[in-house]
């Protein structure tokens, strides 16, 4: 018995050693048996091919589609510019406090929405590779990151280039660099852009084509405020969404006047996507009277002008908070169907009372500024003839103080303090509309 289980287990373990050297994966002898691996050195023929050299894959940038901004501007822009109230002494804090200010004091709700850096915001001199830069001193946590933050509260961006070599504060101007220029803006998320006039080189046409040209090809909707200091002609109509139609404004009575009519003269080529611009509002800056400031909102919101606050915001009392947020007024300047409004008095009177009418959407219906430009009370009468509407009754309600007046016959009539404006929605109960001849 000894022997023959001798023998099994001789052959058991014999099995069991042939089974492991094949579960060893090897060709050669079982794994407890095996001597040193030997790695075998294979030397090419001279029909080897050798492995192919792998060249890695080019990232590929892609083209920026270009960008539509037939949609931008449908109605006159609404904001806040720096310029007016603080010149060039802006910083990253101003403009923060300033897009806070826009929340909490009700004009973001109002309908304002572009916070706008005019000059000076850029260092002296571009980086190394050509790109302007913000000044590190007075932005110190560099434009993409106030973009960011004015983003962050449902608000929009703009800043300001030139066309020229220079900008007007001595910075570095936009000329031959617009495609940069124009991608760097892009890159920020920056929503709007002024381009002005200053140490110019080339010719205006071209300089502003190139821009509008540039900001396309960015791929980023951006809207284009031309700035000319004068009615630049109908060539912008197709450029820009917004141009200036006059010299800058000063925060008196005289200057506001003087930029009323400019402005009046080419109302025609004014309309949803392309805004005739007299220039920033100065209510609240101290220069006018309440009742001058209110006149100056009146008149750019009959003209259908860009409401572009110019005072500080942080620091605003209640009459002037009043006044840039009045809701019909503003309405009237934001009506969807873009009729700039203009003077229909049949005697032209530079210091005397004038009439001036807005078509509105709807059917008969008309926004009417009664504007005593004189220093005394004056009675004054619009006629439903002068705005085009027909004879009979109509409402009339005044926009201002948000009162319906009750019913007239063919005209109305009110007194208008000095300097001041009555604002009214007038609205024909019914007829046809006869065909009024404006004043010239």
């Amino acid at each position: 018995m000894m022997r023959n289980k001798s023998r099994f287990q001789r052959v058991f373990f014999a099995a069991l050693i042939i089974a492991l050297g094949f579960a060893s994966g090897c060709a050669g002898s079982p794994w407890f048996l095996a001597g040193p691996t030997v790695t075998p050195t294979i030397t090419p023929t001279a029909s080897s091919t050798p492995p192919p050299t792998l060249t890695p894959t080019p990232t590929i940038t892609p083209t920026p589609v270009p960008a539509d901004d037939s949609q931008l501007a449908l109605t006159p822009p609404m904001g806040w510019n720096d310029y007016n109230r603080f010149g060039c002494n802006i910083n990253e804090t101003l403009i923060k406090e300033t897009a806070d200010a826009m929340i909490s004091s009700g004009m973001r709700a109002a309908g304002y929405e572009y916070i706008l850096i005019d000059d000076c915001w850029m260092a002296h001199e571009r980086d190394a590779n050509g790109s302007l830069q913000a000044d590190p001193t007075k932005f110190p946590g560099g434009m993409k990151t106030l973009v960011d933050y004015i983003h962050a509260k449902n608000l929009k961006i703009g800043l300001y280039l030139d066309r020229g070599s220079k900008t007007c504060g001595g910075y570095p101007g936009s000329y031959g660099y617009e495609t940069q220029d124009a991608n760097l803006l892009a890159s920020w998320g920056v929503d709007y852009l002024k381009y002005d006039n200053c140490s110019p080189v080339g010719n205006l046409v071209t300089d502003y084509q190139n821009m509008h040209n540039a900001l396309k090809a960015s791929g980023r909707p951006i809207v284009f405020s031309i700035c000319t200091w004068g009615f630049p002609g109908y060539w912008a109509q197709g450029v820009g969404h917004l141009w200036r139609t006059t010299g800058d404004i000063k925060d008196k009575w005289s200057s506001m006047l003087t930029i009323i009519d400019a402005n009046n003269v080419n109302s025609a080529s004014s309309g949803p996507g392309h805004w005739n611009d007299p220039d920033m509002l100065e209510v609240g800056n101290g220069g006018m009277t309440d009742v001058e400031y209110r006149t100056h909102f009146s008149m750019w919101a009959i003209m259908a002008a860009p409401l572009i606050a110019g005072n500080d915001l942080r620091t605003m009392d209640q009459a002037t908070k009043d006044i840039l947020t009045a809701p019909e007024v503003i309405a009237v300047d934001q009506d969807p169907l873009g009729v700039q409004g203009v003077r229909v008095s049949r005697i032209v009177a530079t210091k005397g009372p004038q009439v001036w009418s807005k078509t509105l959407s709807g059917v008969n219906t008309r926004a009417v500024a009664l504007f005593n430009r004189s220093d005394e009370d004056a009675s004054m009468t619009v006629e439903w003839q002068q705005i085009d509407l027909p004879s009979g009754p109509a409402s009339v309600r005044d926009l201002w103080a948000r009162t319906d007046l009750g019913l007239f016959t063919d005209s109305y009539t009110v007194n208008v303090p000095a300097h001041g404006v009555v604002l009214v929605k007038i609205v024909s109960q019914g007829g046809a509309s006869p065909t009024a001849t404006p004043g010239q």
